[in-house]
């Protein structure tokens, strides 16, 4: 089962390695990976996401909160936190198919941040199974260079939103 992990770091050289360390130490495999500076510049945030059962990540936990940088560390249960990756694709379209390409655009909400005789470059965020849907269904254009984010979270503050 996939975890998706927030943990909060002194903003220092050598946190993030400290950290990922630990994973490969245990031999846990990191699926995903994000870091970035929180509004305290002292402080960063780390999203990671991992697949293992409830008493992994709980060893997981366990040992992150021994590191003497990490401050705290959060399991992100998907119902009750937002969830999202960023995906920027630019592929190949032609004249007869440009008009398919747009359509598809519009249909996910793609923010087409290129145009030119031969290709569109897009930008795309959502969920993990989004960003794959749009993908997938891009792919057949043919791809020419893509990259995809890792996975950041937070938590609803309300529980009951959605």
């Amino acid at each position: 089962m996939k975890h998706t992990l927030s943990i909060l770091v002194n903003n220092h050289p050598g946190v993030m390695s400290h950290v990922s360390g630990l994973f490969t130490r245990r031999g846990y495999n990191i699926d995903s990976i994000a870091v970035g500076v929180t509004d305290n510049a002292d402080v960063s945030s780390m999203t990671i996401v991992l697949n293992g059962d409830d008493f992994i990540v709980g060893q997981v936990k366990n040992q992150l909160l021994k590191l003497p940088d990490v401050l705290k560390v959060q399991d992100m249960a998907y119902a009750s936190s937002v969830q999202r990756e960023l995906v920027l694709i630019s592929f190949s379209i032609t004249e007869t198919n440009r008009s398919e390409a747009l359509t598809i655009c519009n249909g996910f909400d793609v923010k087409i941040l290129e145009i030119t005789e031969d290709s569109l470059l897009i930008e795309f965020s959502g969920n993990s199974r989004q960003v794959t849907n749009v993908i997938s269904v891009i792919k057949p254009f043919g791809i020419r260079e893509i990259s995809r984010t890792g996975q950041i979270a937070i938590a609803y503050r309300n529980q009951n939103a959605v």
